[in-house]
Protein backbone atom coordinates (compact mmCIF):
# COMPACT_ATOMS: atom_id res chain seq x y z
CA UNK A 1 0.00 0.00 0.00
CA UNK A 2 2.96 2.18 1.01
CA UNK A 3 4.64 1.67 -2.16
CA UNK A 4 1.17 2.46 -4.54
CA UNK A 5 0.88 5.87 -2.27
CA UNK A 6 4.60 6.75 -3.19
CA UNK A 7 4.39 7.34 -7.06
CA UNK A 8 0.77 9.42 -6.11
CA UNK A 9 2.63 11.76 -3.46
CA UNK A 10 5.82 11.80 -5.92
CA UNK A 11 2.97 12.91 -8.80
CA UNK A 12 1.81 15.78 -6.30
CA UNK A 13 5.00 16.96 -6.02
CA UNK A 14 5.87 17.72 -8.96
CA UNK A 15 2.83 19.07 -10.19
CA UNK A 16 2.68 21.76 -7.23
CA UNK A 17 7.13 22.13 -8.09
CA UNK A 18 5.95 22.93 -12.15
CA UNK A 19 3.20 25.24 -11.28
CA UNK A 20 5.34 27.58 -8.59
CA UNK A 21 8.53 27.50 -11.62
CA UNK A 22 6.06 28.22 -14.59
CA UNK A 23 3.36 30.47 -13.61
CA UNK A 24 3.16 33.82 -14.94
CA UNK A 25 1.39 37.20 -16.03
CA UNK A 26 1.67 39.02 -19.32
CA UNK A 27 4.79 37.28 -19.11
CA UNK A 28 6.33 37.97 -16.60
CA UNK A 29 6.98 35.23 -13.60
CA UNK A 30 5.01 35.61 -10.28
CA UNK A 31 6.46 35.85 -6.85
CA UNK A 32 5.56 32.56 -5.61
CA UNK A 33 6.24 31.71 -2.05
CA UNK A 34 4.42 28.46 -2.22
CA UNK A 35 2.03 26.29 -4.06
CA UNK A 36 -0.02 23.41 -2.00
CA UNK A 37 -2.51 21.21 -3.03
CA UNK A 38 -6.28 21.59 -2.10
CA UNK A 39 -8.82 18.66 -1.51
CA UNK A 40 -10.09 19.56 -4.79
CA UNK A 41 -8.37 17.63 -7.70
CA UNK A 42 -6.46 19.77 -10.06
CA UNK A 43 -6.74 23.39 -8.14
CA UNK A 44 -4.01 25.07 -5.83
CA UNK A 45 -3.59 27.20 -3.33
CA UNK A 46 -0.93 29.45 -4.19
CA UNK A 47 0.60 32.07 -2.25
CA UNK A 48 2.75 35.13 -3.24
CA UNK A 49 5.74 36.46 -1.43
CA UNK A 50 4.12 39.49 -0.62
CA UNK A 51 1.17 37.21 1.40
CA UNK A 52 -1.27 37.23 -1.19
CA UNK A 53 -2.87 34.00 -2.27
CA UNK A 54 -5.44 32.65 -4.71
CA UNK A 55 -6.52 29.86 -6.50
CA UNK A 56 -5.02 27.92 -10.12
CA UNK A 57 -5.84 25.27 -11.97
CA UNK A 58 -2.37 22.74 -13.06
CA UNK A 59 -1.35 24.69 -15.85
CA UNK A 60 -1.86 28.38 -14.70
CA UNK A 61 -4.05 29.18 -17.41
CA UNK A 62 -7.21 29.79 -14.80
CA UNK A 63 -6.41 32.08 -11.64
CA UNK A 64 -9.87 32.50 -8.93
CA UNK A 65 -9.14 34.42 -5.71
CA UNK A 66 -11.66 33.91 -3.18
CA UNK A 67 -12.31 31.36 0.00
CA UNK A 68 -12.47 27.86 -0.64
CA UNK A 69 -14.70 26.06 1.67
CA UNK A 70 -15.54 22.57 2.23
CA UNK A 71 -19.08 21.47 2.90
CA UNK A 72 -18.56 19.26 6.08
CA UNK A 73 -21.60 17.30 7.80
CA UNK A 74 -20.57 19.98 10.79
CA UNK A 75 -21.34 22.50 8.41
CA UNK A 76 -19.50 24.57 6.13
CA UNK A 77 -15.96 24.87 6.82
CA UNK A 78 -13.34 28.09 5.45
CA UNK A 79 -10.36 26.43 4.26
CA UNK A 80 -8.53 29.20 3.47
CA UNK A 81 -9.07 30.91 6.78
CA UNK A 82 -7.61 27.93 8.24
CA UNK A 83 -4.79 28.03 6.02
CA UNK A 84 -4.51 31.98 6.99
CA UNK A 85 -4.54 31.12 10.90
CA UNK A 86 -1.59 28.25 10.46
CA UNK A 87 0.12 30.87 8.63
CA UNK A 88 -0.07 33.50 10.78
CA UNK A 89 0.38 31.42 13.88
CA UNK A 90 3.82 29.98 12.17
CA UNK A 91 4.86 33.95 11.37
CA UNK A 92 4.04 34.85 15.07
CA UNK A 93 6.16 31.72 16.89
CA UNK A 94 9.18 32.68 14.63
CA UNK A 95 9.08 36.46 16.32
CA UNK A 96 11.88 35.75 19.83
CA UNK A 97 10.52 36.84 22.65
CA UNK A 98 13.53 39.36 23.31
CA UNK A 99 11.73 41.03 19.76
CA UNK A 100 8.26 41.60 21.58
CA UNK A 101 6.88 43.64 24.81
CA UNK A 102 5.81 41.61 27.02
CA UNK A 103 3.23 41.72 29.68
CA UNK A 104 3.00 38.27 31.83
CA UNK A 105 2.02 38.93 35.19
CA UNK A 106 3.46 36.73 37.81
CA UNK A 107 2.32 33.42 36.94
CA UNK A 108 2.49 30.96 34.58
CA UNK A 109 -0.14 32.45 31.81
CA UNK A 110 -3.05 30.24 30.24
CA UNK A 111 -2.72 31.30 27.04
CA UNK A 112 -1.09 34.42 25.16
CA UNK A 113 -2.59 36.68 23.16
CA UNK A 114 -0.21 38.91 20.51
CA UNK A 115 -1.53 42.18 19.53
CA UNK A 116 0.04 44.34 16.64
CA UNK A 117 -0.49 47.90 18.35
CA UNK A 118 0.03 51.81 17.92
CA UNK A 119 0.46 53.53 20.96
CA UNK A 120 -1.57 56.44 19.01
CA UNK A 121 -4.99 54.68 18.21
CA UNK A 122 -7.71 54.93 21.07
CA UNK A 123 -8.53 51.69 20.63
CA UNK A 124 -4.71 50.27 21.40
CA UNK A 125 -5.02 52.33 24.45
CA UNK A 126 -8.34 51.15 25.46
CA UNK A 127 -7.21 47.75 25.23
CA UNK A 128 -3.70 48.36 27.25
CA UNK A 129 -6.07 49.41 30.25
CA UNK A 130 -7.75 46.41 30.48
CA UNK A 131 -3.75 44.18 30.56
CA UNK A 132 -3.61 44.05 34.12
CA UNK A 133 -7.21 42.30 34.46
CA UNK A 134 -6.15 40.12 31.68
CA UNK A 135 -2.90 38.93 33.14
CA UNK A 136 -4.55 38.70 36.41
CA UNK A 137 -7.25 36.46 34.74
CA UNK A 138 -4.14 34.12 33.18
CA UNK A 139 -3.70 36.18 29.59
CA UNK A 140 -0.48 37.18 28.80
CA UNK A 141 -0.13 39.96 26.30
CA UNK A 142 2.46 40.55 23.90
CA UNK A 143 3.27 43.46 22.11
CA UNK A 144 4.72 44.17 18.40
CA UNK A 145 4.63 47.16 16.47
CA UNK A 146 2.30 48.15 13.74
CA UNK A 147 2.91 52.36 13.40
CA UNK A 148 -0.16 52.93 10.93
CA UNK A 149 0.92 56.01 9.33
CA UNK A 150 4.11 54.07 8.67
CA UNK A 151 7.33 53.31 10.16
CA UNK A 152 8.40 57.25 9.91
CA UNK A 153 5.12 58.73 11.33
CA UNK A 154 5.41 59.83 14.91
CA UNK A 155 3.69 56.58 16.34
CA UNK A 156 6.25 54.89 14.32
CA UNK A 157 9.40 56.95 16.32
CA UNK A 158 7.48 56.44 19.46
CA UNK A 159 7.45 52.53 19.22
CA UNK A 160 11.37 52.32 18.30
CA UNK A 161 11.69 54.64 21.44
CA UNK A 162 9.66 51.55 23.70
CA UNK A 163 11.94 49.28 21.97
CA UNK A 164 15.03 50.92 22.47
CA UNK A 165 14.28 52.01 26.61
CA UNK A 166 15.94 49.92 29.19
CA UNK A 167 12.39 49.18 30.39
CA UNK A 168 10.08 48.33 27.54
CA UNK A 169 7.30 47.18 29.10
CA UNK A 170 6.97 50.51 30.96
CA UNK A 171 7.89 52.42 28.19
CA UNK A 172 4.87 51.32 26.62
CA UNK A 173 2.52 51.73 29.17
CA UNK A 174 3.83 55.37 29.30
CA UNK A 175 3.79 55.44 25.23
CA UNK A 176 -0.22 54.67 26.16
CA UNK A 177 -0.88 57.18 28.28
CA UNK A 178 0.16 60.16 26.36
CA UNK A 179 3.75 60.78 27.81
CA UNK A 180 6.59 61.92 25.79
CA UNK A 181 9.28 59.31 25.55
CA UNK A 182 12.95 60.69 26.14
CA UNK A 183 14.66 57.77 25.07
CA UNK A 184 17.25 57.41 21.22
CA UNK A 185 14.97 55.76 18.39
CA UNK A 186 18.41 54.93 17.06
CA UNK A 187 18.93 51.65 18.39
CA UNK A 188 18.74 47.96 16.66
CA UNK A 189 15.02 47.39 16.86
CA UNK A 190 12.50 45.26 15.10
CA UNK A 191 9.70 48.22 14.38
CA UNK A 192 9.75 48.14 10.36
CA UNK A 193 9.96 44.44 10.15
CA UNK A 194 7.19 43.65 12.60
CA UNK A 195 5.17 46.50 10.67
CA UNK A 196 6.00 44.73 7.35
CA UNK A 197 5.03 41.40 8.92
CA UNK A 198 1.84 42.70 10.19
CA UNK A 199 0.78 43.80 6.31
CA UNK A 200 1.77 40.50 4.97
CA UNK A 201 -0.51 38.99 7.68
CA UNK A 202 -3.15 41.06 6.82
CA UNK A 203 -3.40 43.31 9.68
CA UNK A 204 -5.55 46.94 8.42
CA UNK A 205 -5.72 48.42 11.38
CA UNK A 206 -5.09 48.66 15.88
CA UNK A 207 -5.12 46.98 17.92
CA UNK A 208 -5.12 44.00 15.79
CA UNK A 209 -5.09 40.26 18.00
CA UNK A 210 -3.42 37.52 17.48
CA UNK A 211 -5.21 34.58 18.79
CA UNK A 212 -3.16 31.45 19.81
CA UNK A 213 -4.45 29.22 16.81
CA UNK A 214 -3.41 32.31 14.35
CA UNK A 215 -6.84 33.68 14.67
CA UNK A 216 -7.08 37.71 13.68
CA UNK A 217 -10.02 39.34 15.96
CA UNK A 218 -9.52 43.39 15.03
CA UNK A 219 -10.40 45.88 17.08
CA UNK A 220 -10.80 45.97 21.24
CA UNK A 221 -11.98 43.17 22.91
CA UNK A 222 -12.97 43.10 26.62
CA UNK A 223 -11.80 40.67 29.11
CA UNK A 224 -14.88 38.94 29.31
CA UNK A 225 -14.95 38.68 25.71
CA UNK A 226 -11.14 37.69 25.22
CA UNK A 227 -11.58 34.95 27.81
CA UNK A 228 -14.74 33.52 25.86
CA UNK A 229 -12.46 33.55 22.51
CA UNK A 230 -9.71 31.28 24.50
CA UNK A 231 -12.58 29.24 25.98
CA UNK A 232 -10.64 30.14 29.26
CA UNK A 233 -12.65 30.60 32.58
CA UNK A 234 -11.43 32.22 36.00
CA UNK A 235 -11.07 28.94 38.20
Amino acid sequence: MVGAMLPMAAQASSATDALRDSLSVNGQAMPVDEVRETPMEGIYHVRLENGESFYSNADGSHFLVGDLYENADSGLVNLTEQARNQERADAISAIPEDDRVVFRGEETPKATVVVFTDPSCPYCVRLHETVPELNERGIAVHYLAFPRSGVNANAGRTLQQVWCADNPSEAMSRAKQGETLSSSASCDNPVAEQYELGRALGVQGTPAIILPDGQMVPGFVPPDRMMEMLELDDA
